[in-house]
């Protein structure tokens, strides 16, 4: 960040001592001053404790991969404590049981809580926007693995050589949406019910 900023500030200092035309000077200062609020806003590569995740190449990707795990003994010769298949983090099997008859109710709350937190990063679709579309996700991941994934991505992307793979391809992280645990209950029920439409 810091060399965006000095970056600006030279281009500024360059136009005033260059007697440049007024109009060369002004497109020299707003794409300067652009650039300073996108490394900002962008968080510039660091976490500054404020809650955004770090900006490097390893994304929300993991939603669009295989559900089996991919390559198991990769990730577990990586990460022998990592379970490709759960994932990381306190849901598992028993607190997460998504095998009951699809509940209406509670996908159209998580479709709302996806348009809030998600949809401006994917697509109910199987096509790509910044991250990976959703369809499909039900089957190539189970329940659990995505509820860990979507309220605590970072050590997932940390580990994962699947979600590595994919965040190659997303060139985003997914950062950390802070959901509410029935928030991405919710939400997952909204996946399965996506999944399960034509």
């Amino acid at each position: 960040m810091i060399s965006v900023i000095n970056h600006a500030f030279s281009a500024f200092h360059f136009c005033l001592h260059k007697n440049l035309s007024n109009m060369q000077n002004l497109t020299r200062i707003i794409v300067s001053i652009s650039l300073v609020t996108l490394a900002i806003a962008c968080g510039s590569g660091s976490n500054n404790g404020a809650g955004v995740a770090e900006q490097t190449p390893t994304d929300q990707t993991a939603l669009s991969t295989d559900q089996t795990g991919g390559n198991e003994t990769a990730a577990n010769t990586e990460n022998p404590s990592y379970d490709p298949k759960r994932g990381e983090g306190k849901w598992t099997t028993e607190n997460v049981k998504a095998d009951s008859p699809l509940d209406n109710a509670i996908a159209a709350s998580g479709e709302k809580v996806a348009g809030v937190k998600c949809f401006s990063c994917h697509k109910a679709t199987d096509e790509k926007l910044v991250g990976p579309g959703w369809k499909g996700v039900t089957t190539r991941r189970k329940p659990e693995w995505i509820m860990n994934f979507i309220t605590n991505p970072d050590p997932m992307i940390d580990k994962d050589p699947e979600v590595q793979a994919q965040l190659e391809l997303c060139l985003v992280r997914m950062p950390n949406q802070g959901l509410e645990d029935k928030d991405a209950r919710d939400i997952l029920e909204f996946m399965r019910k996506n999944d399960m439409s034509k």
